[in-house]
This record gives C-alpha cells, structure tokens and sequence, in this order.
C-alpha cells in the first residue's frame, strides 16, 4: 500500500513542476518581445527623423508640414513614421529637423523687415561650430521657379544673405554638408494660401485660364468726340428771297439726291423766268427773220449785207436765251414751268434731315440755313493731340474708337492731323473717319480713341481682369491643389484686354482671371492678423 502512494505523489510533483515551467518560459518569451518592440520603436523614432522646418517668419500663421529628413547619403535614412506630428521648436525658436545625433535648427527670421534663414548646427544636443559646414536651401514656388539660398557662418550660427521674398509659399529642401557627412531635409510653406475646393471656385464664378504668348499692342489715349462728317453735310439755302408756300420734308427724315423739300414762291424766279421766256421768244424770231433773208439771198433778191445783220440778231437772241437758262441753273431753280414764281429747294445728296429753320407761310431770305443735311454712313472723331504724341499719330495710322456712354468699338484710320498746335492747347487737331451703317455713333458722343503705337509679342501674357494688388506689389493668384497663392509679378506693356509678364510666371501656368477679386477678398480675410 505504501509503495502506490509514493508514486502517485511523484507524479503529482511532476505535474506541478511541469506546468511551473511552462509558466517561467511563457514569461520570458513575452518579456523578450516586449523588450525587443520597445528597442525598434526607439530605433524608428530616433533615426532620420525630422520636424517641422522654417518656423517663426514673423507673421504668426502659415501652413507648415514636414516631410521628413532622409538620405544621409548613406542610405539609411528613412522617413517620418505614418503620422503628422507637431512640428518641434528649438531654443532660438526655430524649427528642428534631425537624423541621427546630428541636429539642424532653421528658423525664417525677419529681423528688419527682411526674411532670411539662419540655422544652427547641433551634435549630441551640444552646439557645432559653423566653420566647415555648408547649409543649402532650395525653394520651388507653385510657379516653378526654383531659388537656391546658401548660409554662412555668422559667429555660432549660419545666415543667408539672400532676401526669402514673399509670399512665403514654396517646397523647400535643406542640404546641410558637414565634414562627416551630409543630410538631407524637406519641409513645405503654405503662407497666405486661400483655401477654395472646385464647387467653391465655380460657385464664385472664379474663372481659370493659362499663362500664355500673345501680341501685345500698345496704344495712345485720346479723348475725342463724334462730329459730322463736314465733306458729306450741306448747309441748304434758297439763294433768293420769298415766302415758303409748302414744306416736305421732316426733321430726320431720310431724303434721296433731287427730293423736293420744300417750294418757295419768289420774285426773282419768276423775273429770271419771264427774262427766259423773252429771249426764247426773240431767238424764235431772229431765227424766222435769219432763214427769210438768207433765202432771199440766195436767189439773189436781198443783199448778203441783210442775211448778216439777221445772222447778227440770231446770235444775240441765243445769247440772251442761254444766259436767263444759266441764271436759272444757278439759283436752282427749273426753266420749265407752270408757275413762274415757283422755286423747288431740292435735297443735293442722299443725307438724314439733321436740322430744319423752315415753315409754312415764313418769308426767308436767300442766305437763310433752312435746312441741314448729312449723310451719316460716315462720321468724324475728331481728338486734341499733344505735340509730345504728333510722332505717333500720323495720317494712315490704325486706330480703335470706344463709345464711352456704351460698349462699342469701331476700327478706323487717321485721316487728317493738324499742321498747326493752338497756342492756348498746344495740341493738335486731328480726325478719323469711321463707318456707320446703323447710325450708332451719333454726333456730339463722346469717345476714346485708341491709337496703336506698336505691336508686341510677349512669351508670356494674361488676362487683364488677372492682376491684383497685395501690400502695393502686383500679384497673379496662381492655381494650386486645394486653392490659390499670391504670385508676385512683375508687369510690362498692356492693352486693357491682355497683360504681359516679364517675370513671375510661366507659360502655362493656371491663374485666377475673371473673379480675381474675390480670391482676393478671402485671401485678406485669412490674412487680417498678419503682421511685420
């Protein structure tokens, strides 16, 4: 009995010590893997990882993402683990990249009202010196451009001499050389960005469009104002007195060459008349007398000397006739007619009535304007030129005349300048003559006339509506995923429709046209706290 019990209680031990093991081993191993994640994770966090760069610009805002310090020119750098920390400050306020036991502070300083960078070089959290190292910023703006910025050593830490102009919008990389080895870092700035989505852009009808070449064509402003045109307008008199017995025509009433506008009864018609008459009469007779006596000549019963006094008569009866014809022609006036007295005062061209001082029953004398006729197919905008702009303006040159109460234009040439400038304007007169089928330019509207000067192609234009101004700089609002930057331009020529870029963008480039204001707008809303 003794013997069984001893062995069921090994057993029993056995068992126990067994499951004891088990036990310590499970232990160790989750141990081990414990010690073994936290090791790795050190490892990742502490190895080429970089914050946040170029903080503290002196404005107080701005976007800035790091993306993370890498090619240590080595190849084992690695980058920034799956999540966006915030970025990490250092002591002279800048913001801290590092890769390794080296350490890089760079902080966008404005000290002045002038953005440089300057950095600091640390090695085991203890400060390097400068002399030996080299520090390299390259900035790429939304519009391409690249600028590259170099440090150097001033006392205990580095400084660009180079101005970081804004706005403060770019991609930037950091390469730093040290006489171990280099490092690389990234980190973007999004200053002054005007966050838009797409439904945003088309709900404020922001209009997109492309930096692209064109022609520019600079032009000369003129005042001007629409005048008859004075070789197709008629001043109509009657040229003899008498008393208007009817009138046909009506102020702005279209008339043909010949209609009859009004008819005056005068005297002087009608004694011209009877004068006509009367020297028909006696041609008729002195014709008479002049066949009779040659006849009786040639059978050689008159004399010759009778057939030459009656020749003599004809010639002056044919005189007397084609004189009182003439007089009649000169005033205007009909040789043939029912009434003696009657004189027609017909239109002398196809014209618009554009003025009447005549009426029924008046009494008007030969000189009296009674009417005013123009034909207005063609019309005069006549302008001042300054003597400092006769070069430019020359008879044949293009020129391009804007209504100023609406929107129209017409094309035209420079048909007459001035041989003379007025003494109290010293300026030039000087006229374009223009078409006008409808009848739109209306004398007495004033105009602008536009005369080219030149004709340029540019690599690089946009629209007008395009240019903005920020901080009393001239800006194009460049199209960026997610909205708009500001992009510092520099302006050349302009016609009012295109503008031309000599520097700030490329051709291609998108930009906010019509609508540039709003864009503007916003960009000053996010902008309210900015300061230097």
């Amino acid at each position: 009995m003794v013997t069984p019990s001893k062995s069921a209680s090994e057993k029993l031990g056995r068992k126990h010590l067994i499951i004891i093991v088990v036990i310590v081993l499970l232990g160790l191993v989750a141990g081990a893997l414990m010690l073994r994640g936290g090791a790795g994770k050190k490892a990742v966090e502490g190895q080429g990882h970089s914050e946040e760069a170029g903080g503290d610009d002196g404005h107080g805002h701005g976007k800035e993402t790091a993306k993370g310090g890498k090619d240590d020119g080595h190849g084992h750098g690695s980058e920034a683990g799956g999540h966006e920390e915030e970025p990490a400050q250092g002591p002279n306020g800048g913001q801290k990249f590092s890769e390794g036991d080296f350490g890089l502070e760079l902080k966008l300083s404005e000290e002045g009202g002038e953005p440089k960078f300057k950095a600091w070089l640390t090695e085991k959290g203890q400060p390097m010196p400068t002399a030996g190292n080299e520090v390299a910023v390259t900035l790429t703006r939304p519009s391409g451009e690249q600028t590259e910025i170099k440090l150097t050593p001033q006392g205990d830490f580095l400084t660009s001499n180079q101005i970081v102009p804004e706005p403060h919008v770019f991609e930037a990389t950091v390469a730093v050389v040290t006489p171990k080895e280099p490092y690389l870092f990234t980190f973007e700035k999004q200053e002054g960005k005007v966050n838009l989505t797409d439904d945003q852009i088309k709900a404020a009808s922001i209009s997109l469009a492309n930096a692209a070449p064109g022609v520019i064509r600079s032009a000369l402003q003129f005042p001007g104002e629409i005048r008859f045109n004075e070789d197709r307008t008629a001043h109509v008199v009657p040229r003899v007195a008498g008393v208007v017995e009817s009138v046909s025509a009506n102020l702005g009433q279209q008339v043909k060459k010949g209609d009859v506008l009004a008819v005056i009864s005068s005297t002087t018609v009608s004694e011209t008349r009877s004068e006509l008459q009367g020297a028909q009469r006696r041609r008729e007779l002195a014709k008479t007398t002049y066949e009779r006596e040659k006849a009786l000549w040639e059978q050689k019963i008159s004399p010759q000397q009778d057939v030459l006094q009656a020749q003599q008569a004809l010639r002056e009866a044919e005189i007397a006739t084609a004189n009182a014809t003439q007089k009649l022609l000169t005033l205007g006036a009909s040789p043939s007619s029912t009434s003696l007295g009657r004189f027609e005062l017909r239109a002398p061209f196809d014209g618009m009535v554009v003025e009447k001082h005549i009426a029924l029953g008046e009494s008007v004398k030969e000189d009296a304007n009674v009417f005013t006729i123009s034909d207005l197919s063609t019309v005069w905008a006549e302008m001042n030129v300054a003597a400092r702009d006769l070069q430019q303006v020359r008879v044949g040159e293009k020129v391009v005349v804007r209504a100023g109460a609406f929107d129209a234009t017409a094309n035209g040439t420079v048909s007459y300048v001035g041989s003379l400038i007025g003494e109290q304007t010293r300026t030039a007169r000087a006229r374009v003559v223009i078409a006008n089928p409808k009848g739109a330019w209306r004398p007495g509207l004033f105009v602008n006339v536009e005369v080219t000067a030149e004709e340029v192609n540019s690599p690089v234009t946009v629209s007008a509506d395009a240019l903005q101004t920020l901080e009393d700089k001239p800006v194009v609002f460049l199209k960026v995923p997610g909205g708009f930057v500001p992009q510092p331009v520099e302006v050349g020529r302009t016609d009012g429709k295109r503008l031309e870029i000599k520097s700030g963008l490329k051709p291609g480039a998108s930009y906010a046209a019509a609508g540039s204001f709003v864009v503007k707008s916003e960009q000053g809303k996010s902008s309210a706290t900015h300061t230097h």
